[in-house]
């Protein structure tokens, strides 16, 4: 397993655009985040205790591009292969393929997991040199951004999980799909549903697409406020999310088990 993990790093890492990916999702999300922060000021409000803003979630906004970086670097991983018939070769140097899928899972998540934990980390950096500027102080009920902070503590962390798990479900549907066409098919998964939502009359359908969609689901870990109007709960949003990756995660073993390379 050592060696196989090896392996799958190896290739990983001497391939160009695994850099620029990775450097996409750091880049991405705390940009994003730096952005969405900066546009929020306490003198939009009322005054500067009516805002009740989430600023732990604000400052997490760039989740929303940062996965995309995910999906291109989890599903390229396996896709790339087939399409340039190496995994034959992967196979034949390894021929235990629930070992090769376990080695290719092993060091995306790793990699994911690591830019993801400065992504978040840079998104908290820049959230709290901006929001005293904007208003947001101890003063007018907005303590400094903390990870010693439970709930902040989680949102931050369960959103490291949150990359990692996309990861996940993208390289089952990969590894499942061969084609690149798994992109299209992951980045529909996590996009469509919650928009189309947001057409549904019924509250109750709407809601019922809202807790079961894996990233509208999944990024209910952010939230540290108005926890009671959220469709799901942090962490059962998460497990759904779990779930998705889960099953992508089985089908693409079962299919790289049975069909030939």
């Amino acid at each position: 397993m050592r060696l196989a993990i090896r392996a799958e790093w190896t290739k990983l890492r001497t391939v160009r655009s695994t850099g620029w990916l990775v450097l996409a999702l750091v880049g991405g999300t705390v940009a994003t985040g730096a952005l969405a922060t900066y546009s929020v000021d306490t003198s939009l409000c009322a005054t500067a205790r009516s805002c009740d803003e989430d600023t732990v979630r604000l400052s997490l906004l760039g989740t929303y591009l940062g996965q995309v970086a995910v999906v291109v670097l989890a599903a390229l991983t396996v896709t790339t292969e087939y399409e340039t018939r190496l995994i034959r070769l992967t196979l034949t140097a390894d021929p235990r393929r629930m070992r090769v899928l376990a080695a290719k899972a092993a060091v995306v998540t790793a990699i994911v997991l690591a830019a993801a934990a400065v992504s978040v980390l840079g998104s908290l950096a820049a959230a709290r040199g901006i929001l005293p500027g904007n208003g947001f102080t101890a003063a007018n009920g907005y303590p400094p951004l903390s990870l010693a902070d439970g709930p902040t503590a989680r949102a931050y962390g369960g959103t490291v999980l949150y990359f990692g798990l996309i990861g996940l479900l993208s390289l089952g549907v990969g590894v499942a799909v061969r084609h690149t066409a798994a992109l299209s098919i992951v980045l529909s998964v996590l996009f469509v549903a919650p928009i189309a939502a947001v057409f549904l009359a019924d509250s109750r359908a709407r809601d019922l697409v809202l807790t079961y969609s894996p990233m509208t689901a999944g990024l209910a870990i952010q939230a540290t406020r108005r926890l009671g109007e959220l469709p799901i709960g942090p962490w059962s949003g998460l497990g759904v999310l779990a779930g998705y990756a889960a099953g992508a995660m089985l089908l693409g073993a079962v299919v790289f088990a049975v069909r030939d390379a």
